[in-house]
């Protein structure tokens, strides 16, 4: 059975869950949007992933730039400031009693139209603001065990056709990458950038370790992962030698470890790729080592 780096493990309090919606809240089941809605009638939206520690949202100012950015590059204009918008997420935990191990997930496009259709005269009123929080806790299996890895033929576009630093709605290139993994027999989807080097994988930043040196790619096809940012950040405080460089499936064969991050999970070990086994122990000794930094990182951002 495939695995993935979202895999949750089940919690029933979550079929109870409340969801805020431009500053109302609905039970899980009756909480919709208009089928005119811009996020569903062309996928234009900007949405953040927030994992709430011990009743505090970590790096939420982080999180909060980056949304802000988004919306700024997508001429969204949302009419709240970062202190509002972090007013609505607390009081979407409030209202559902969360404290610990949530995932928070918050949506915002551009509002209904009028008529199905990309321009955004046809906007009426203002964004649609919505804010699902859920009872999540990463399955500590797949964070042992890890995931297998298939390189796509669907490649990372570059920044002039769809910037993938952009947060957005806009994943289909990333779900068909995916597919093809799962059909190839693997959990999830390695993807390539326009010049054949490897970029990231389909929701998560990619990272490799070859002689002791953490490497990921450049960043510029990939989503500027908070996760990423940190573990980049904590291995130099660590005196761990990174690099930000181009680097080819190649070098991915040959690495001693392999590992992706992500908000929802952390840092998650991967074992093969291209039905090549990577490194000789899932969590490798790297892996587990800045594993242990960025839980340290996310201890200190809700203390």
């Amino acid at each position: 059975m495939a695995r993935s780096t979202h895999q949750a493990l089940s919690d029933e309090r979550n079929e109870k869950v409340e969801i805020y919606i431009n500053g109302e809240f609905f039970p899980r089941h009756e909480a919709k949007v208009s089928v005119f809605d811009s996020g569903f009638l062309v996928g234009d939206g900007i949405w953040e992933g927030i994992r709430l520690h011990h009743g505090k949202f970590a790096f939420l100012d982080r999180h909060l730039n980056r949304l802000f950015a988004g919306l700024a590059a997508a001429d969204i204009k949302l009419g709240l400031t970062k202190q509002e918008v972090t007013e609505a997420l607390q009081s979407t935990i409030d209202r559902n009693n969360m404290d610990d191990g949530v995932h928070v997930r918050l949506m915002i496009t551009r509002g209904d139209k009028k008529t199905p259709s990309q321009h955004p005269s046809n906007v009426i009123g203002g964004p649609n603001i919505v804010i699902i929080a859920e009872h999540k806790k990463a399955d500590p299996e797949v964070a042992d065990i890890g995931v297998s890895l298939f390189t796509a033929t669907v490649r990372r576009p570059a920044p002039d056709m769809l910037d993938q630093q952009l947060n957005c709605h806009s994943k289909l290139h990333e779900v068909i990458a995916l597919i093809q993994a799962v059909h190839a027999g693997a959990d999830e989807a390695l993807m390539l950038d326009p010049t054949g080097a490897v970029a990231t994988c389909n929701a998560t930043n990619f990272f490799i370790v070859r002689n002791g040196v953490v490497q990921t790619s450049t960043g510029q096809y990939n989503l500027n992962g908070i996760t990423r940012q940190i573990v980049l950040e904590t291995a130099e405080a660590a005196e761990i030698p990174t690099r930000q460089t181009p680097f080819s499936l190649t070098d991915v064969y040959a690495a001693e470890e392999a590992f992706v991050t992500g908000t929802f999970g952390g840092l998650t070990p991967v074992t093969e790729v291209d039905g090549r086994t990577i490194g000789e122990s899932a969590p490798g000794p790297m892996t587990q080592r800045l594993r242990g930094l960025y839980e340290d990182a996310v201890a200190a951002s809700v203390s």
